[in-house]
């Protein structure tokens, strides 16, 4: 075989051997990624037991000041941001962490599922924030993300804010919501928001306290990593029973809690999306 000819077999072989390479990749990335399919929901619970394995580091919220609850909030062992309607007849209580991908592939897959739930009145939200990341890659993005949506809580604009945060969330590695100029930028996505009262509780880390009480309730749980989603108290992600989560199963499970029970028609919680 001429010189000419094994190069061209050579160049070929490279060539397959590197799209072979993509496409293992690309395979890789797919399984990362939450969708209303399965196939992602069960790729993004293996992206949650990779964080919950490098738990425990040490965590900036530990230097957080006194406990300043925001407006609303649930107190007690286990603080939240309730959302929705207040007498919902089931709770979805879902634990994140504003620096997670694994929460904004959550986010991203279920938002609007769980929008359209707490404005039929049929669930109510509590949101547990934790600053996982930070205790495992250093940082406090975590922490002051989790601070500015606590002070998104007080101006009742926490579901708005909480979606900008988690559309516009930096790689996990890039502590970029460590910056309260990030945060306040990203405010101004959200009408009526940036506002003095808002500026100041940012900078002067309002809530610090309470986020890391709510991290320390975190710590002290059973859950495996974030997020960690329930549905009147039992585990549904990233499965319930032998069922894979999905928007239409959220919305089964869902109905199947309340049947027989009537829908929410309290004026929602400060920050809610839901509508009369």
């Amino acid at each position: 075989m001429s010189e000419k000819n094994q190069d061209g077999r050579s160049a070929r072989e490279r060539l397959q051997q590197q799209r072979e390479r993509d496409k293992a990749r690309e395979k890789q990335r797919r399984v990362l990624i939450v969708s209303a399919a399965v196939v992602g929901v069960l790729g993004l619970a293996a992206v949650v037991g990779v964080i919950a394995a490098n738990a425990g580091g040490k965590d900036s919220s530990d230097k957080a000041g006194p406990v300043v609850d925001p407006t609303g909030a649930i107190t007690g062992d286990k603080p939240a941001i309730p959302q929705g309607r207040p007498d919902a007849p089931s709770t979805l209580a879902v634990w994140e962490d504003f620096r997670c991908p694994a929460c904004a592939q959550f986010e991203g897959a279920f938002r609007t599922t769980i929008h359209e739930l707490e404005a039929a009145g049929a669930v109510k939200a509590e949101y547990h924030l934790a600053t996982l990341i930070d205790g495992n890659l250093g940082g406090s993005g975590s922490l002051r993300a989790a601070n500015a949506a606590a002070c998104a809580q007080d101006a009742g604009k926490f579901t708005a804010y909480h979606d900008v945060l988690y559309t516009n969330q930096p790689p996990e590695t890039d502590d970029a919501y460590g910056k309260n100029d990030k945060l306040l930028e990203l405010a101004a996505k959200v009408p009526g928001l940036d506002t003095p009262a808002f500026r100041a509780c940012v900078e002067d880390g309002t809530h610090d306290g309470w986020v890391k009480k709510s991290n320390d309730a975190f710590r002290k749980s059973d859950f495996n990593g974030t997020p960690s989603v329930l549905l009147n108290g039992e585990s549904i992600f990233p499965q319930k029973g032998s069922e894979q989560i999905s928007p239409d199963n959220l919305k089964k499970w869902v109905a199947e809690a309340n049947k027989g029970k009537k829908a929410g028609t309290a004026s929602p919680a400060a920050g809610s999306p839901a509508k009369p």
